[in-house]
């Protein structure tokens, strides 16, 4: 099966900062097994108490046995944008759910799509535009469950500049990867030019020294670095501009969808529970990140976690009314039609095949 063209490597994880990268790969991943633990027996038990013991711990031990054992790999190092799979783990959610969950981190060379068809993962970090791209090779890839509501990226300008339209004035620095993402939607929306694009180096710098200068960023991420050098940036979520793709979507095999269904709804469900958790009380979830990037300092988690609630990325849209990691038709039909537009995909692609919405109408976790 040819999977080497798909690319995953899109602007949502290239516009990272790298300074949050740890020295470790995908394959090491947190995995965090609950175990239940018994005290050592007194040795003036009588028999029957022995017995009794002995029959806990056989019982305890098929329980815990009986844990489904799932990998789930992320996008990235692990960071606050994950912190809700985190937070499922470090609270035991997902052994609630009768799941043992091992969280593997991505990173700017881990294909996660060329790993799940592989077979290393049972769900992974996907986005709709990449799986769009797969149902036109004829891949057997779906997507379950929708974290993020709408896609954190967004340009980041200097504080002079009033409108996103003011931006076809200035040097702009995007990433390759947003040439099949958002790049051509700007171009089309606001008029945008080639000419007036330049390379985004994943570095602050050069916008730091530059006030003709806006680039693109996670607006989760970038702003902190931005506001550390001195300069408060003014943001354009694109999202609020009417850039339809959800992000961070929660993807698996078609098969998988098709013959293992209950374990697909736990696992959507479980997450769902753990991020409304992290988004109330992130101590838990953080803590698990740190120790898988300990890189990842406690000022850009706080930070990263006030800007997904200042602009509803986990918990905003139709989230309010339908639950976390809901997913529309609707939507969906507004990504195809503007990748269809843009010539991202072909006009005929059935992309209805990207998604269902069988799992997110029978978890309803409400924000």
């Amino acid at each position: 099966m040819h999977i080497g063209s798909i690319s995953v490597h899109y602007a949502i994880m290239q516009a990272r900062p790298r300074n949050t990268a740890p020295a470790l790969s995908w394959n090491s991943p947190t995995s965090v097994n609950f175990r239940i633990r018994h005290p050592q027996e007194s040795r003036r038990m009588k028999t029957p108490a022995r017995v009794a013991a002995a029959l806990i711990f056989v019982l305890s031990a098929t329980t815990a046995q009986a844990l489904d054992k799932i990998t789930f790999l992320t996008n990235w190092y692990a960071e606050a944008e994950h912190g809700g799979f985190y937070q499922a783990v470090a609270e035991g959610i997902y052994e609630k759910f009768g799941l043992e969950v091992k969280i593997g981190m991505g990173g700017p060379q881990v294909n996660v799509y060329q790993l799940l068809l592989a077979e290393k993962a049972d769900f992974v970090m996907g986005y709709d535009v990449a799986t769009v791209n797969a149902i036109e090779q004829g891949l057997p890839l779906i997507t379950v469950a929708a974290n993020f509501q709408s896609e954190p990226v967004g340009l980041i300008a200097h504080p002079d500049v009033k409108k996103i339209e003011d931006l076809k004035t200035r040097t702009l620095l995007i990433g390759q990867a947003s040439e099949t993402t958002y790049w051509p939607w700007l171009k089309a929306k606001y008029g945008f030019t080639e000419a007036q694009k330049r390379p985004y180096s994943y570095s602050v710098q050069q916008f730091l020294i530059d006030k003709n200068i806006a680039q693109q960023g996670y607006i989760t991420s970038e702003p902190y670095a931005i506001e550390k050098g001195g300069v408060k940036p003014v943001i354009f979520h694109l999202a609020r501009y009417g850039y339809p793709p959800y992000a961070q979507t929660i993807v698996t095999l078609t098969k998988t969808a098709k013959n293992r269904g209950d374990i697909v709804k736990r696992f959507v469900e479980a997450s769902a529970l753990g991020w409304k958790s992290y988004l109330k009380n992130p101590a838990p979830g953080n803590a698990l990140i740190q120790k898988d990037n300990p890189q990842m300092d406690d000022a850009q988690l706080a930070f990263s976690n006030a800007k997904l609630k200042e602009y509803g990325i986990v918990d905003g849209g139709d989230a309010q009314k339908l639950g976390l990691f809901t997913m529309t038709d609707a939507r969906w039909k507004q990504t195809f039609e503007f990748m269809r537009d843009a010539k991202l995909v072909k006009p005929g692609v059935d992309y209805r095949k990207a998604y269902t919405l069988e799992f997110v109408k029978q978890v309803k976790v409400l924000p």
